[in-house]
């Protein structure tokens, strides 16, 4: 699989990631073996960067690629976790030196590494990305050879371009998807001048551009698909890329047609359409199993996506969501 460096970390990480906020059991319950088999199917299909975060199950997603880590020594998978959210609030309050050294030292201890190989700041409230003594602190984290490197996942274009403005931040997390494509506008391009690394996430809008899903379509009570459908446990845009279910699936249905036009099964044209945009460096989906992380990874060897492809894409979104989100985040 290809493979680009990861911005100023300097780290070369496959065009394909794995995501694993599902193995922290926050899209319904995902066994153990069952976890252990998704990262094994992912490295062996090439995929070289896993990105968790320490709330993801309450530190379960860091641990279980932990364990992966010492069953597979010396294997040179990039792994990224991200900070802020065990605090009662991601604020700037809660953004201090010593609450960084806590849960980084947790981090260190459920993945079982001396050194954290990138950590973001997750998701932060706006106010910390101006505030220079959050970076001078970060700064001294990486002195202090706790961690390597560290970037930001951000909700807004605004927030990531603040955040590619510090130079110190080696990457930045952003939602990228055909259904929230503001981030080509301003943010990509600025990640390339700066050299900043771009971490593509939930690039199939929480599975919507799958084209498996249709309106009657019902997800577990402890899956966020239900419980935040609305925004009722954290940003809304983290759910279906922030589209109302209906709208996302009559879209979807749309894709899929594009991408089966094009000899594409539609997740694998979503994930190549987001590896292919100029700037991002990795595209992290999830899996619940081998299967998906295997059809995951070929996404990064597809070919040029066509024209026709590209020009239907575009004009799906002009039509039928950028009304809905483009302005929002």
């Amino acid at each position: 699989m290809q493979q680009r460096t990861l911005g100023r970390t300097g780290r070369d990480v496959s065009v394909i990631g794995l995501g694993t906020w599902q193995l922290g059991a926050d899209w319904g319950d995902v066994d153990e073996a069952d976890a252990l088999a998704v990262l094994d199917a992912a490295h062996e299909a090439g995929v070289t960067f896993f990105d968790t975060a320490d709330v993801y199950g309450d530190g379960r997603s860091e641990q279980l690629i932990g364990r992966w880590l010492r069953s597979n020594p010396g294997s040179d998978v990039v792994v990224a976790t991200k900070m802020i959210r065990r605090a009662e609030r991601p604020d700037l309050a809660h953004a201090t030196l010593e609450n960084f050294r806590a849960w980084t030292d947790r981090s260190r201890r459920n993945l079982g590494v001396d050194t954290l190989d990138l950590v973001q700041l997750h998701c932060p409230a706006s106010e910390v990305y101006e505030a220079d003594r959050v970076f001078d602190d970060l700064d001294a984290l990486v002195a202090d050879g706790a961690i390597a490197a560290y970037g930001v996942s951000v909700e807004t274009v605004a927030e990531a371009l603040r955040a590619i403005e510090r130079p110190g931040v080696a990457s930045v997390q952003i939602i990228l998807n055909a259904f929230r494509r503001k981030p080509l506008d301003a943010a990509l391009p600025a990640a390339v001048e700066a050299g900043v690394g771009i971490i593509a996430r939930v690039p199939l809008a929480s599975g919507l551009l799958s084209g498996r899903y249709t309106r009657e379509t019902t997800f577990a009570a402890d899956d966020h698909r239900t419980y935040n459908r609305h925004g009722e446990a954290f940003d809304v845009g983290e759910t279906f890329s922030g589209v109302d279910y209906e709208t996302g699936v009559d879209a979807a249905a749309r894709f899929a047609g594009l991408a089966r036009e094009a000899g594409l099964e539609p997740a694998t044209a979503a994930l190549a359409w987001v590896a292919q945009q100029p700037g991002v460096t990795t595209v992290i989906p999830g899996a619940r199993n081998p299967d998906q992380a295997r059809a995951n990874a070929a996404a990064g060897e597809v070919g040029p996506l066509p024209e026709a492809f590209l020009d239907g894409v575009r004009d799906l979104y002009d039509e039928a969501i950028r009304p809905l989100v483009h302005d929002r985040w």
